[in-house]
């Protein structure tokens, strides 16, 4: 049995850091099995969350040079887990960091120069999961239903709540996922504003209440009308979500409690769309599955037919970076890691970008 020991690198659209995960896969009675052995997260400087948050903006020389400092210090966090953990790794799996995302005009494009990143932790690495699908007419999102048809298949929903909300299923033998709007972006930006980074367990938004007039106004944005495959970015949440949080005539703490009712709604229309037996298992990760009002929000607008699972911290913090791994040992296995059903692409693909270290 082929064991293989891959180190996971994910960075989210919530802009809270870094995550690194240790992680064991290996195929047994034809199913792909999994542990995780040791988890880090590095959170962003100041600075280095405003750079990502902003990259959007930069120049194409600046760009590409925050693209070349993003490897590097990517590449010195895997060198730094490798040598505090003394672990022994095949080789890392790196997402990167979405800078753009205009699958509509054929452009997606993730921070963290491979090379640089292989050099500098002196391990092979798979990086740049997205362009190959755009490419081939797909959205380049979402990535982790992969994860979810060969890991968690036992599920009738899976439910990410990072930046963005996303969800997966299969339906008629063919996996079908997208992102159904926001999760933890809006509501991290609010705290942002009121000097936190986060409101843990959803504490000040369950003390609050709903803005009709905003509620209503985010419930008819275009994007929740438009078909799957489907996929979404910090570029619709700026144009359009931004606007409406500053021009709320709202305090802090009634604007997180109306944007997890929001999103609770949205998601849960999306779950009973294709629900299809009277008792489904929805598995639930990402930070927003920590968020405990928003969790018990969710359970109300889902109703009784749907039973929420949530699984251990490790994995609602580590799920992604988990999938990253994963998706590096298909590609060095040259096996389908992006599907087609998901991103609307004319073909399933086996993408990643390989590079291995130089010494320079």
């Amino acid at each position: 049995m082929t064991k293989f020991k891959v180190i996971g690198l994910m960075s989210g659209t919530s802009l809270d850091g870094l995550d690194l995960a240790y992680c064991h896969l290996w195929q047994e009675n034809g199913n792909w099995e999994f542990s995780i052995e040791h988890t880090k997260e590095v959170g962003y400087s100041k600075k280095m969350q405003d750079y990502l948050k902003n990259a959007i903006y930069l120049s194409e020389n600046d760009h590409a040079q925050l693209h070349k400092d993003y490897g590097v210090w990517l590449g010195e966090q895997a060198k730094t887990f490798m040598q505090d953990e003394n672990l022994e790794v095949d080789f890392v799996a790196s997402h990167g960091h979405t800078s753009h995302h205009r699958p509509e005009d054929g452009f997606t494009f993730q921070l963290g120069d491979g090379q640089l990143l292989a050099n500098t932790c002196g391990k092979q690495v798979v990086c740049d999961f997205r362009t190959k699908d755009v490419s081939l007419n797909g959205q380049g999102a979402p990535l982790v239903p992969i994860g979810d048809r060969l890991l968690f298949h036992e599920y009738d929903f899976c439910l990410n709540l990072g930046g963005i909300s996303n969800i997966s299923f299969e339906k008629n033998g063919e996996r079908i996922a997208y992102d159904i709007g926001m999760a933890n972006m809006p509501l991290n930006y609010i705290t942002q504003k009121m000097g936190l980074g986060y409101d843990e367990g959803g504490k000040l938004a369950k003390t609050g209440r709903v803005n009709k007039p905003l509620l209503r106004k985010l419930n008819q944005l275009d994007y929740y009308k438009l078909p799957h495959p489907k996929s979404t970015g910090y570029e619709l949440f700026t144009e359009q979500f931004v606007p409406l949080i500053e021009d709320a005539d709202a305090s802090h703490i009634d604007l997180l409690h109306t944007f997890i009712h929001h999103n609770s709604e949205q998601i849960a229309l999306e779950v009973h769309k294709h629900a299809t037996k009277p008792h489904n298992k929805l598995f639930v990760a990402g930070g927003g599955a920590l968020n405990h009002f928003f969790i018990d929000t969710l359970k109300e607008k889902l109703g009784t037919s749907i039973n929420i699972v949530i699984p251990s911290k490790t994995l609602i913090a580590f799920k992604e970076a988990l999938v990253f791994a994963l998706m590096g040992v298909l590609r060095l296995q040259e096996k389908t890691n992006v599907l087609s059903s998901v991103t609307g692409a004319i073909e399933n693909s086996c993408s990643g970008e390989i590079y291995f270290p130089v010494k320079t």
